[in-house]
């Protein structure tokens, strides 16, 4: 195995445009659903309207040229080709930061905040606030490579993200995740690497037990009846992709309408909006985002993490300096009190009066804060 950090650019072939082009033009479309919301899905005019767009007017030289000049690489661990961006901070003193998205996500999510966290002087705050800033794709996602072989579980991947900050040498950093990421990172907490000082989450991975739901405050209730919402009526695709990801594949893979609905979708019902996704995030944007997943061909590989990892056991307490941002529209806000059960280090705790889960590419200057705030006791 090689330990070389090879420059990775992104050239896509026209052919691949040209490719998804015919597919939209020859889209077989379903009726209109039967009602007037988003309780069936994604309303086949939202659909159309974003595929229309994506068809005419989105330009994705435009994204891959901001992917290239941002930096990006490919590294090798346990035999998987690792993809990632590294941006290092022009401040000498900057702290590295490992930053880890989840599923519908990719590093798109992640576009308006490396700026800021690494050159925080040109965005109104301190050179003290500094990060070097690491954000790989997890395996299976974007421009990583697809294990070929079951056994690319949480445990393991924070174990390569580990190896991949050593690799870079990085002797003390902090990590950052929501959704899977923030799984990610908690399992980093939890194998606790000398080198990782702290680290922050947003969407915690903490669940109640029978007493305190029992006991649950009118906050606490208001936690209870969003996962109650979250499960009876917005969980279909979890119970998919955890059970049967490769039989879902076959349509992600072939169709990009099939693709980019069942990520649209979660942009509409995961982020803080009035309504509609575009509230929160522009079509372009979350074109950005679908096409990490259509050129690469990762319906069925992203899946398959939870497949690897939706029901692995919990983990016991989290005693590595933690801190946590809790934010309005996400799938599950548990209190602080549930969560000192088992993080028993919490140096920053904060609740948020706008954004959801994809806090970073909704709510990039909030986020930034955030990071700032929290990771400044630990410099």
């Amino acid at each position: 195995m090689s330990d070389a950090i090879t420059p990775f650019t992104l050239d896509i072939a026209q052919a691949q445009i040209d490719d998804l082009n015919r597919r939209l033009d020859l889209a077989r479309w379903p009726e209109r659903e039967t009602v007037d919301d988003w309780s069936q899905g994604a309303p086949l005019a939202k659909v159309r309207a974003l595929c229309e767009h994506w068809r005419s007017r989105y330009d994705w030289r435009r994204c891959e040229a901001r992917l290239n000049a941002l930096g990006q690489f490919k590294t090798e661990i346990e035999g998987l080709g690792v993809h990632f961006l590294h941006v290092r901070s022009p401040h000498p003193n900057a702290l590295p930061l490992l930053i880890t998205h989840g599923w519908p996500g990719s590093v798109i999510e992640f576009m308006k905040v490396i700026e800021p966290l690494t050159n925080p002087t040109a965005h109104g705050g301190s050179a003290d606030d500094a990060f070097h800033v690491v954000a790989p794709s997890l395996p299976g996602y974007g421009f990583s490579d697809k294990p070929s072989r079951a056994g690319w579980n949480l445990q393991r991947i924070g174990e390569a993200w580990i190896a991949l900050m050593a690799r870079l040498g990085y002797a003390r950093w902090v990590a950052q995740g929501g959704d899977w990421g923030s799984a990610v990172t908690t399992t980093i907490g939890h194998i606790r690497p000398a080198a990782c000082a702290a680290i922050h989450v947003n969407m915690p991975v903490v669940r109640p037990s029978a007493e305190e739901i029992a006991a649950a405050t009118p906050r606490e209730q208001a936690a209870l009846a969003a996962i109650a919402h979250y499960s009876d009526k917005d969980s279909g695709y979890a119970k998919e992709q955890s059970t049967r990801p490769q039989t879902l594949g076959y349509g992600l893979a072939d169709s990009p309408v099939g693709q980019a609905a069942w990520i649209y979708e979660k942009m509409w019902a995961w982020t803080d909006n009035r309504g509609q996704p575009e509230d929160a995030l522009s079509l372009d944007e979350m074109l950005d985002n679908i096409m990490l997943y259509w050129l690469p061909g990762a319906g069925a590989s992203s899946a398959r993490l939870y497949w690897e990892s939706f029901a692995a056991p919990r983990a016991g307490k989290l005693e590595l300096p933690v801190g946590v941002s809790i934010y309005p529209k996400e799938i599950f806000r548990p209190s602080r009190r549930w969560a000192e059960k088992v993080m028993t280090n919490i140096i920053h705790w904060n609740e948020l009066d706008r954004g959801g889960h994809f806090a970073a590419w909704e709510q990039p200057e909030l986020f930034v804060t955030e990071l700032r705030d929290c990771f400044r006791q630990v410099r």
